[in-house]
């Protein structure tokens, strides 16, 4: 997908610094309203098009890789936000990081062709599923979740966040959450 030093070979100190850079600045501009441009990229991190190009050939290269990381961050939060709180609050928070990245995750995947995409939705589904089961595992370990929830039926629910514009995904996105985690929630005796 992207363009990288070839494996096992590894990047020079400046080009992996300028890589880090690249990604840093999409991650913030992909954000933004409106298409990821490549030459506001570039300005937002302070080098030449020509060595961004070298990065990422094109803008679906730098759009997947966005998304890779996006995925990574999120799986990655569940063990953290477990270790700070209680299993039921820990899946309330990472809920609010899936509305983050389901916007990121509408952006990029109108961008990129569906075979790309199938490469993606290949590369989220299954560590997001186990970052899901980590949280419920923890909340019916703890009591606080419905036995009964699956980490299938919390996907379904959560895959709509992607398919809202940004307006109603502020609008609504923290409501919707809320009304799946109290769903989610074990009943008192």
């Amino acid at each position: 997908m992207s363009a990288s030093a070839p494996s096992g070979t590894p990047r020079r100190a400046d080009a992996q610094l300028n890589r880090e850079r690249i990604l840093t600045a999409a991650r913030v501009l992909v954000r933004e309203p409106g298409e990821l441009k490549l030459n506001a990229v570039a300005k937002a991190c302070g080098i030449g098009q020509g060595t961004l190009y070298r990065h990422f050939p094109t803008r679906e290269d730098l759009l997947v890789e966005v998304y890779r990381q996006e995925v990574d961050d999120l799986v990655a939060a569940a063990p953290r936000l477990l270790a700070r709180h209680q299993p039921a609050d820990a899946l309330a928070a990472w809920f609010d990081r899936v509305a983050a990245y389901a916007r990121v995750k509408r952006d990029v995947f109108a961008a990129v062709e569906a075979a790309t995409w199938r490469d993606l939705a290949a590369h989220s589904l299954g560590p997001i599923g186990e970052a899901v089961e980590l949280l419920l595992a923890a909340g019916r370990a703890a009591g606080t979740i419905r036995a009964d929830a699956e980490v299938r039926d919390v996907i379904v629910l959560i895959s709509w966040l992607s398919r809202l514009d940004d307006a109603e995904l502020d609008a609504r996105g923290p409501r919707l959450l809320a009304i799946l985690i109290d769903g989610l929630r074990a009943s008192r005796p």
